[in-house]
């Protein structure tokens, strides 16, 4: 208990101390938002994995995905590094980086107004913004304090939620951008070495590699479709929903694709590339692996005594979000353990961070701003931007505080998730994508993406997620394909068909709403590609 206190105390206090030291660099929009756009390629790849896995995927994914799918998890971790990391930095990086400095735009709504010419789309997408990145915020307050209150069971859930909001809210709002890559580049490090030690002490733990291959496929081995040791594991296109919304999401969601905003050049591109796939596979595969093997350490079986006990919630489902910090309590010491905590705490905070920087600066620039007829100096949006930073973290907590609710709901960390990115990426990925590479793409295509991408997150979450039709969701729960199961009721693969439906339909709105109109107005736009850095 001492270490981890230690070890808490170190760590909060080089979070406040970074966030001092940068505040001098945090006096203008600009630089609280993108770091004067001069951060370099060590600290944005590690800025974006660190906000792109959190205690969302350490906790709720990975326990969640690890135990309906075994050892073949491990595939989420791998698509999140290739798709998810490295070819958004090959693809979208550079394209990015100079078309939104070419533009002057800070956040993904503004993109949206001068790339498209339009306030409106402008507005509807900080709208977006603003309310779907509040169910993320609160799954990973949801995931930190779960496994906080396994460490340290004495101080009540809803405390450690408080205080990460605190703690989260003191350094983004005293150095912003800055602040927050300094902390990620420290925190990645952490997480790194973290998530290393904790994968071969539960291997350890099990008996060696071969013993955890051939133990895992002892499981539940008469499964129809497989077993927990095979490749695709007993539920491949459930996988697949997973690996699509987790991999692809990151493309279009504002808090990710705002750090190639930042990058100063392409070389800086090209090495950050690299940078970010490395850290992806070690954090995400590491984190995945070890959710595999949660039927190892758990059980929902009272008199299997050589298991942790998990507890089966209102909806007959495994307490998923628990799975991990069992495993976690049952193979690593508590000076590990320890290190753990803090390795959560890094990976939640930068997440945090780059989700209440976004949702503040979309506020400030997108929402208020063009609102107020006698404009806004520097100082009075960065001011208003560390106002909105502490609203949108209160909100989030008090989500994130009714967590029995949720459960009652069949609502946890990953439902909560699937829903923020669904929406937000089924929303922005196919007009961001589309919209740095083609000229043809028009307004029409954009606010279709829009509404398609809010209206079937919507339409799910209130079919299925919101305890309305029982009966309705428990069909679209056992929904099988070719004989495979696929849940229709999981907002996990909502999300990404609402990612695949953007990049099938905004082409096609395209093609019937005067192409050729938009590509003459875009022309120059597209200009900037063409200049010499």
């Amino acid at each position: 208990m001492v270490s981890k206190i230690v070890m808490l105390v170190v760590f909060a206090a080089m979070m406040i101390i970074i966030g001092i030291v940068t505040r001098k660099n945090a006096t203008d929009v600009n630089s609280f938002v993108l770091g004067g756009r001069s951060v370099g390629p060590w600290m944005t790849a590690f800025a974006y994995g660190t906000s792109y896995f959190s205690a969302v995927v350490f906790i709720g994914y990975a326990g969640q995905f690890g135990w309906g799918n075994g050892l073949s998890a491990t595939w989420i971790g791998l698509g999140n590094a290739l798709i998810g990391s490295l070819l958004p930095w090959i693809i979208l990086g550079n394209r990015t980086r100079i078309m939104t400095k070419s533009l002057n735009v800070s956040t993904m709504p503004e993109f949206f107004e001068k790339r498209y010419n339009s306030k409106a789309l402008k507005i509807a997408a900080a709208m977006i913004v603003f309310l779907f990145l509040i169910p993320y915020t609160a799954s990973v307050y949801n995931g930190l304090s779960t496994l906080f209150s396994a460490a340290f069971p004495a101080i009540p859930y809803t405390a450690w939620i408080i205080i990460m909001a605190i703690f989260t809210a003191v350094y983004v709002i005293l150095g912003g951008y800055m602040a927050t890559a300094v902390n990620d580049f420290v925190q990645g490090i952490v997480m790194l070495i973290g998530i290393a030690a904790v994968v071969i002490c539960a291997v350890k733990h099990q008996g060696g590699l071969e013993a955890v291959y051939e133990n895992i496929g002892l499981v539940n081995a008469n499964s129809p479709h497989g077993t927990f040791n095979s490749i695709l594991g007993p539920d491949p296109l459930n996988l697949i929903g997973v690996i699509i919304l987790t991999s692809l999401g990151t493309w279009g969601l504002p808090q990710m694709v705002q750090k190639f905003y930042a990058i100063k050049d392409k070389p800086s591109v090209k090495r950050g590339a690299i940078i970010s796939t490395f850290f992806a596979v070690v954090v995400a595969g590491g984190s995945y692996f070890l959710g595999g093997l949660g039927r190892l350490f758990c059980t929902t079986d009272a008199a299997d005594t050589g298991k942790t006990f998990i507890q089966t919630l209102a909806n007959g489902k495994p307490d998923f979000d628990t799975m991990v910090p069992a495993i976690l309590e049952a193979s690593v010491p508590d000076i590990l353990f320890g290190l753990v905590v803090v390795l959560v705490l890094s990976a939640s905070m930068s997440t945090l961070a780059g989700l209440v920087l976004s949702s503040s600066s979309t506020m400030t620039i997108d929402l208020i701003k063009p609102f107020v007829k006698k404009g806004m100096s520097e100082k009075k949006q960065v001011l208003v931007m560390r106002i909105f930073i502490a609203v949108f973290l209160v909100i989030s907590v008090l989500i994130a505080a009714n967590k029995q609710a949720l459960n009652d709901m069949g609502i946890n960390i990953s439902a909560l998730m699937g829903i923020s990115w669904g929406t937000l990426a089924g929303s922005f990925l196919a007009p961001f994508l589309y919209g740095l590479f083609s000229k043809k793409i028009t307004k029409a295509a954009v606010w279709t993406s829009l509404v398609t991408g809010v209206g079937i997150t919507v339409a799910s979450m209130v079919l299925f997620n919101l305890g309305l039709f029982p009966e309705l969701t428990q069909k679209a729960a056992s929904f099988a394909i070719c004989g495979l199961n696929f849940n229709l009721a999981s907002p996990i693969n909502w999300g990404a068909i609402t990612m695949i439906a953007g990049l099938i339909e905004v082409p096609l709105v395209t093609a019937i709403t005067g192409a050729k109109k938009a590509e003459k107005e875009s022309a120059q736009l597209f200009e900037c590609y063409a200049e010499k850095e």
